[in-house]
């Protein structure tokens, strides 16, 4: 918003304004009615205020003039007063406080002092006024980008952490959407904050000392540094549980795969001595007799033994040495003392004596 005062106001009215317009901000009125309520219906789309305001404050006539000329003492106490919103006032009687100090820029004909909440811009021409709005803008801007990052990245936490899944589709289906979500971070810190923390967007000496002013009183190069390097921590969670999402289904085939071998093997194993039988007894042989059933194992005991003899055997021997590799396995570990390979004991360095 921009507003002006028609006529002269001292710097506790301004103060008094300002303080109004930052914390009940929600009850301004536009015709009678709440300013974001108008602005909805004018713009079609809902709005609402967020918690990051910064307010420029463009001195003129005798409020300007007493800023350029008055003494040290008088300009703290004024400036204090007008950047603080007359909620903490400098007295010059106390010692000198450094953090309740503004950030000033004196040249004489003009004067810059910046705060986290307000700026005093005092003897600039209309057009860098203009400028220095612009950069407050993307500045206030890139804030509440950082902001909703931070909160994003921390909601898409709890919800690695809060996720209930079995399934191996369920999963995959939650690391794409945390994915997603931290591409959309990275576009955010990079094109919502990095953009505007430079001076490449208004390339004017003047616009990229304020804009450094403000990005240091913001905080914003170290919540930038911060939010990344969690969006870094995020997707190093998500690569994890990409591996081992792999490593499962990797042993979930490796399971599937013995398993089907395992069928193979066994279906093979019962269906070859029956094959054979009944190749025995259908041809036409004179150990055959037409008049005996198959099943008489006094007549065809030879042949069942025959048939079944040699897996039998095989089956005894693959389990004999199956038995002996996990004995093996089992005595890689020395169980006492004894069961321990000895080691010899380390050679002396040349020219030591000898015991």
């Amino acid at each position: 918003m921009d507003c002006a005062f028609a006529g002269e106001t001292t710097a506790g009215d301004l103060a008094a304004w300002l303080a109004t317009t930052c914390f009940d901000r929600e009850r301004i009125e536009l015709d009678d009615r709440p300013l974001l309520q108008t602005l909805t219906e004018q713009l079609g789309r809902p709005l609402a205020l967020g918690q990051n305001v910064h307010q420029l404050v463009f001195p003129g006539g005798r409020l300007q003039r007493e800023l350029l000329s008055a003494d040290e003492a008088r300009k703290a106490i004024l400036l204090n007063e007008i950047v603080y919103r007359g909620r903490m006032p400098w007295n010059p009687a106390t010692p000198y406080d450094a953090s309740l100090a503004p950030h000033l820029r004196n040249h004489g004909l003009t004067l810059s002092a910046l705060g986290r909440g307000v700026s005093v811009q005092a003897g600039w021409a209309p057009h860098v006024e203009n400028g220095l709005m612009l950069v407050a803008v993307g500045m206030v801007s890139a804030l509440a980008v950082l902001q909703r990052t931070r909160l994003a990245a921390f909601a898409m936490m709890k919800a690695n952490e809060q996720a209930l899944t079995d399934s191996p589709t369920e999963i995959r289906s939650l690391i794409s959407r945390l994915s997603a979500g931290v591409n959309e971070l990275q576009l955010d810190l990079a094109f919502g904050v990095e953009a505007y923390v430079d001076s490449l967007l208004i390339p004017e000496m003047v616009m990229e000392a304020f804009q450094s002013s403000q990005r240091d009183a913001l905080g914003i190069r170290d919540s930038l540094e911060n939010s990344a390097r969690m969006v870094e921590r995020l997707t190093s969670v998500i690569s994890a549980r990409s591996a081992a999402l792999d490593a499962e289904l990797a042993e979930r085939d490796e399971r599937r795969d013995r398993t089907v071998s395992g069928l193979v093997a066994a279906a093979t194993l019962i269906a070859l001595p029956p094959t054979l039988l009944l190749a025995f007894f259908g041809v036409n042989g004179t150990n055959v007799d037409d008049h005996r059933s198959i099943l008489d194992l006094r007549a065809y005991g030879t042949a069942y033994a025959l048939a079944w003899l040699p897996f039998v055997v095989l089956v005894v021997i693959g389990y004999v040495l199956l038995r002996r590799i996990s004995t093996r396995s089992g005595s890689l570990l020395p169980t006492s003392d004894d069961d321990a390979v000895p080691v010899p004991p380390p050679r002396p360095p040349s020219g030591s004596p000898r015991p």
